[in-house]
C-alpha cells in the first residue's frame, strides 16, 4: 500500500513540473507531510473495499428423501411443476447427477449417519438399521438407548439417543466452531431419520411417536417438550390428513411412469380416523406433516434470524414405507414424488419468505434407493428373484447343529451376512474355519447368491477392488457379521411381488441425488463421480469449520469454488 502512495506521489510531481508549472510543487506539500495517513486510507479501503466478506448463511437445511433412486429427478421430470421444487433444485441449483453410497448395507440408519459424518459403517459404527453387537452379546437397534427415557409421550418410543453413533456430525462440529451458539434441530417420522443426523450436541431430535400420533423427542435432549411443540401436538393433525383421503393428485390413466393400478384409488384412510394413527406413514401425507413440523421448529426455535449458522435437519420417511410397501414403478410412488415436488415448492417458498431467499443454504439427498420388483423385471425377461431368507436361515441353523452339534451357533442372517455365535465356538473348541467353510459351501449352493467369503480375509478375495472398497467400509467387526453374502443382481431379500426392499452395492440401491441450493451457490451440474461421504466435507468449507472427526469425503470442488 505504502507503494501506492508513492506512485501517486510521482503522478502528482510529474503534473505540476511539466503539465501545469502554476500549479506550484508548494502546494501538494502538505500532501507529502500525510503520506502516511493516506497509506493507511488507502489500506483500508483495499480491506473493506475490495476484500470478500466472511459471511455465512444464516440456515443450513439438509433434506433428505427417503428411498428416492436419483432417476425419479429425469422420470418424472415432464410431470413436475416449473415453482415446484425438484425443477428449482435442478434449473436454479447444483446436481451432483452421479452420487454414489461406497458402503454396504445401504439401508436408512447408515444413510443418515453417513451423510451427517461423512463417514462409513466401519468408523461410524453403524452398520445397520441393527445388528447383532457382539459387546453386548445381544441384538442392538441403531439409536436404542436403554438409559434415556420418552419425552412426550407414555409409550417406550422414546428411548434412543445417538450414543451408538461413534463421530461426529456435521451438526455437532458447527457448535464447537460457535462456542454452542448455534442451534441444530432434526426432524423425521422415523427416530433413526430424526437422532443420527442430529447428532449428540443437538438442541433436540424430534419423531413421530404412531401410538399416540405425536411428536416426541428423548430425555438424552431436554425433559419437557418446549411450548411450541405443546402446541403443535394440540392439533389434530392425522385426523385432518385422513379425513382428506388418498386420491390420485391428476387423474389415474395419466400415471404413464408407472405400471397400471390394480389395488384402486383413492385409498379409504378415513376408516382410521380416531383409531391407527402409523397408516399416515405409509401415504403422503407423512410428508405434509413433516413440512408441517419443520416450520413449526424454525419459527419456535427462531432458526436462521441472527448471524450466528443454525442446521436443520428434515428426513422424508413416507417414500420410504410407500416404496417398501408398493414399489418403485407403482402408481403410489409416482403419485407420492408428484406431491412431494409440490410441497417442497412450498417449503421453499417459506424459507424464502421466513429466512430470506439467499439467506439459507439447502441441499437435498437420499439415504438409498431401491430395487425394482422381481416379479416385474420377470415379466420383460429381465432376471430378479427373491432371496428367501428365512427358509435359507432355518436350513443352515439345522446343518450346523447337525455337524458341530451345537443348535445355536447360527445367531442370525442379517444385513447380508452370517452371524455366527463366536463365544460359543471358543468355548466348545469348535474349529472355526471348518464352520466358516460349512457355511460357504452351503450358500454357495443357493441359486440367488453370487458369493460369499469370511468378512476378516476380504483382502485375500477376488473381488474387484471398487467391490471390495464398497464392503471394506461397511465392515465393523464387533457389529458386523462373520461371512458376507453378495447376492446375484436383481436378486432382493423378501418382497417377491407387491413391494421392494434394498441394502446391496448396485446402482439402484446406491446411486441417489445431490442437489445444492441457496447461499453462495451457483446453478449447474457435474457428472464427476462424488460420494454420499462428501457432504459434510462440503457444508463443512463452506462453513469454513472443521470436518466431522471420522470424516473420509472431500469438499465437492465444483460447489465450493
Amino acid at each position: 500500500m505504502q507503494a501506492s502512495c508513492y506512485k501517486i506521489e510521482k503522478q502528482l510531481v510529474y503534473y505540476t513540473r511539466f503539465k501545469n508549472p502554476v500549479f506550484h510543487l508548494n502546494m501538494i506539500k502538505p500532501f507529502f507531510m500525510t503520506r502516511y495517513i493516506l497509506t493507511l486510507v488507502i489500506s483500508l479501503f483495499f480491506v473493506t473495499g475490495f476484500s470478500q466478506k466472511t459471511t455465512k448463511p444464516k440456515l443450513v437445511v439438509a433434506i433428505v428423501v427417503d428411498q428416492m433412486r436419483w432417476d425419479f429427478l429425469y422420470r418424472y421430470y415432464d410431470r413436475y411443476k416449473e415453482d415446484g421444487g425438484f425443477k428449482r433444485l435442478l434449473n436454479r441449483g447444483f446436481s451432483c447427477d452421479n452420487t454414489l453410497i461406497p458402503y454396504t448395507p445401504t439401508v436408512t440408519a447408515c444413510g443418515h449417519a453417513s451423510i451427517f459424518t461423512g463417514s462409513v459403517p466401519a468408523i461410524n459404527g453403524i452398520t445397520g438399521n441393527d445388528w447383532f453387537d457382539y459387546d453386548r452379546n445381544d441384538f442392538l437397534y441403531c439409536t436404542q438407548d436403554d438409559s434415556a427415557q420418552t419425552v412426550g409421550s407414555s409409550s417406550d418410543n422414546g428411548r434412543m439417543s445417538p450414543k451408538n453413533l461413534r463421530v461426529t456430525t456435521i451438526g455437532d462440529e458447527l457448535k464447537l466452531a460457535t462456542n454452542f451458539r448455534s442451534k441444530t434441530i432434526g426432524i423425521a417420522l422415523k427416530d433413526r431419520g430424526a437422532i443420527l443426523p442430529a447428532g449428540h450436541s443437538a438442541d433436540a431430535a424430534y419423531w413421530y411417536d404412531s401410538k399416540t400420533g405425536d411428536w416426541i423427542t428423548s430425555s438424552f435432549y431436554r425433559t419437557t417438550l418446549p411450548a411450541w411443540l405443546k402446541t403443535f401436538n394440540k392439533i389434530n393433525w392425522v385426523d385432518q390428513y385422513y379425513a382428506k383421503e388418498w386420491n390420485t393428485l391428476y387423474p389415474l390413466n395419466t400415471y404413464l411412469q408407472s405400471t397400471p393400478d390394480t389395488r384402486g384409488f383413492p385409498r379409504r384412510i378415513s376408516q382410521h380416523i380416531g383409531s391407527n394413527k402409523g397408516i399416515i406413514v405409509a401415504t403422503p401425507y407423512g410428508n405434509s406433516f413433516s413440512f408441517e413440523m419443520a416450520k413449526a421448529a424454525i419459527n419456535g426455535e427462531q432458526l436462521g434470524l441472527d448471524s450466528i449458522t443454525d442446521i436443520l435437519t428434515l428426513s422424508l420417511s413416507s417414500p420410504d414405507y410407500i416404496g417398501h410397501a408398493f414399489g418403485p414403478n407403482s402408481v403410489e410412488v409416482e403419485d407420492c414424488f408428484l406431491r412431494l415436488d409440490i410441497e417442497l415448492g412450498a417449503f421453499f417458498n417459506y424459507l424464502d419468505e421466513r429466512i430470506g431467499e439467499n439467506d439459507y443454504l439447502l441441499f437435498l439427498t437420499s439415504d438409498h434407493g431401491a430395487a425394482n420388483e422381481p416379479a416385474f423385471l420377470n415379466e420383460y425377461k429381465i432376471p430378479g428373484g427373491n432371496f428367501d431368507k428365512v427358509k435359507i436361515n432355518d436350513a443352515l441353523k439345522k446343518l450346523l447343529a447337525g455337524k458341530f452339534k451345537e443348535p445355536d451357533l447360527l445367531i442370525e442372517i442379517l444385513n447380508y451376512q452370517i452371524y455366527l455365535d463366536r463365544n460359543l465356538m471358543e468355548a466348545k473348541k469348535i474349529d472355526k474355519a471348518s464352520v466358516y467353510k460349512t457355511v460357504i459351501e452351503f450358500l454357495e449352493k443357493e441359486k440367488t447368491v453370487d458369493r460369499a467369503f469370511v468378512l476378516e480375509d476380504i483382502e485375500t478375495t477376488t473381488l474387484n477392488d471398487g467391490l471390495k472398497k464398497v464392503i471394506t467400509n461397511g465392515y465393523y467387526p464387533k457389529r458386523s457379521g462373520d461371512i458376507q453374502i453378495i447376492l446375484r443382481p436383481q436378486i432382493i431379500d423378501g418382497f417377491l411381488t407387491g413391494g421392494t426392499t434394498h441394502g446391496v452395492w448396485n446402482p439402484y440401491d446406491a446411486h441417489i441425488p445431490l442437489l445444492w441450493y441457496g447461499w453462495n451457490v451457483k446453478p449447474g451440474k457435474t457428472n464427476k463421480e462424488v460420494y454420499m461421504t462428501d457432504i459434510a466435507a462440503t457444508i463443512a468449507a463452506l462453513l469454513k469449520i472443521q470436518m466431522p472427526n471420522g470424516n473420509v469425503g472431500h469438499a465437492i470442488v465444483e460447489v465450493v469454488k
